[in-house]
């Protein structure tokens, strides 16, 4: 295509951002939609989500649909046809354009027949407007969780609220994701046809490594960790760790023990083996919980108060906020008053079974440093 054909495509975007009362979205994303009705969304998959990049192909597409770039939209084939015509200029230029290469994929989408499982894939493209509000549809949800497990925000840098409601319960199987309604004669037409349905969960959420695979980390078991979780580059997460949505961590980190919803959990910190740190999904949600850089919570320890950098907790102690403490000069407090703090390690005496705060910093002796090049 000459330069000429580009120029073209530059002034229809610049155009329609000219618009009066436009606005480009936050974010978005082309999908790939699974439903099983003409309005029950079962998941949606974005192989590419947009945060405040890429904002003329949003332009184009909006105005393809007619509509403000906000909310959930199916694409028809015209639509599609339309955009590949429009951005083949840009494709053609020899650089990497996802999106407008993604457009030939779905096209292809539209020809295949309902599954045999009952369900139809469409292609759809998402716009978020404002990652600050809550989302509106379960497209919406799906986008921010992809957004969450590819690191384009961190954990709680994206409005999640009300997204249970928006989500179904789905059958989550070897085949995709099948809806619960119908699901025995959906199985036994399988079985009739010589075809075994195996089946992972039945949940709201699916398991992070069927739509996203983040770099430079390892998932000993795919099936603890939701997608929406956020994983820094050289997480390791073994067997019985469990990661889930809207949580995780920054960068190096064992994760043994469970990352609960809306957790963070800072970087070359050790969660350790059946380790649990309270989430924000039970008691109101309210409490936001983080540990900082350089951690360790023990073995089948736990916390319900945040942990700033160099802290350990003794394996096997559970420090709530309630928890009564000493400290080393003799007072006690409530630990959700050490919320946060750098440097603390917190034991039980092995005598009185009081529990204990030192403000000396321990040296639990660190990551495994060639455990966690995950390349």
């Amino acid at each position: 295509m000459t330069s000429e054909a580009v120029e073209k495509f530059r002034a229809r975007v610049a155009a329609i951002q000219a618009r009066p009362g436009w606005r480009p979205p936050r974010a978005f994303g082309l999908g790939i939609a699974t439903r099983s009705t003409a309005t029950k969304t079962l998941d949606t998959y974005f192989p590419f989500p947009n945060l405040d990049e890429n904002v003329g192909f949003a332009a184009i597409m909006s105005d393809l649909l007619g509509v403000a770039p906000s909310g959930s939209h199916d694409l028809s084939p015209e639509v599609l046809d339309t955009a590949i015509e429009l951005t083949a200029p840009v494709v053609a230029d020899g650089g990497s354009h996802p999106n407008a290469e993604l457009l030939r994929t779905l096209r292809e989408v539209l020809d295949r027949p309902r599954s045999a499982t009952g369900t139809l894939s469409l292609p759809e493209i998402s716009f978020i407007s404002s990652i600050d509000e809550p989302p509106v549809d379960t497209s919406d949800v799906y986008l921010r969780l992809h957004l969450l497990s590819h690191r384009r925000v961190r954990p709680r840098g994206i409005n999640l609220d009300g997204q249970f409601a928006l989500l179904a319960n789905v059958v989550w199987t070897n085949l995709g994701p099948i809806d619960p309604d119908g699901f025995e004669e959906v199985r036994a037409r399988l079985r009739a046809a010589g075809e075994i349905v195996t089946v992972y969960s039945l949940d709201k959420f699916p398991r992070m490594v069927d739509y996203v695979i983040p770099s430079g980390v390892r998932v000993a078991d795919a099936d603890r960790v939701r997608l929406g979780a956020h994983l820094g580059e050289g997480t390791t997460v073994m067997h019985e760790g469990f990661v889930n949505f809207n949580a995780g961590t920054l960068g190096n980190a064992m994760v043994e023990g469970r990352i609960s919803a809306g957790v963070v959990v800072g970087e070359d910190s050790d969660i350790g083996g059946g380790a649990s740190i309270m989430g924000t999904l039970s008691g109101g949600g309210n409490e936001v919980i983080s540990v900082g850089s350089h951690s360790l919570i023990g073995a089948n320890a736990g916390i319900g108060i945040s942990l700033g950098d160099r802290c350990t907790v003794e394996a096997g102690l559970y420090v709530t906020a309630g928890t009564r403490v000493t400290l080393s000069d003799g007072r006690i407090v409530k630990a959700a008053d050490l919320s946060g703090r750098d440097g603390l390690l917190y034991r039980r005496n092995s005598q009185t079974g009081a529990v204990e705060v030192l403000t000396s910093e321990v040296d639990w002796g660190g990551l495994n440093t060639a455990l966690h090049s995950n390349d």
